[in-house]
């Protein structure tokens, strides 16, 4: 059975950390490209890290520095280092797993919230 369940999310401080982490099932990991996306209140969802061929891995510009992506290929998870993190971090992140080959294949999870107050 297909799964892609993200776990992780919390409340935390600025300044504080988080790693969240996105189980996979049902797929070939090697054969797809993954990513972390997330979307504030009002907001469109948009790409905060993506992890492609060979692990090439590119950022949003706002997470540079901070944020980490990675990915364990025998378990089939991936993972996203959040440090430093700020208040406009604020969001619903959800996992995706596209298909290289074929991008009809292209899924999602449902989201993990990660709140950071002050």
């Amino acid at each position: 059975q297909l799964q892609v369940v993200e776990s992780g999310g919390g409340l935390v401080q600025p300044g504080g950390s988080l790693r969240l982490s996105c189980a996979t099932s049902g797929i070939i990991f090697t054969l797809y490209d993954m990513g972390w996306y997330r979307q504030a209140p009002g907001k469109q969802r948009e790409l905060v890290a993506g992890i492609f061929t060979g692990d090439h891995t590119n950022y949003t510009d706002s997470v540079k520095g901070r944020f980490t992506i990675s990915r364990d290929m025998s378990k089939k998870i991936m993972y996203l280092q959040m440090n430093n993190l700020k208040p406009e971090d604020t969001a619903v992140y959800y996992c995706r797993a596209q298909n290289r080959w074929k991008r009809e294949f292209d899924y999602w999870g449902q989201g993990t919230q990660v709140t950071v107050f002050s």
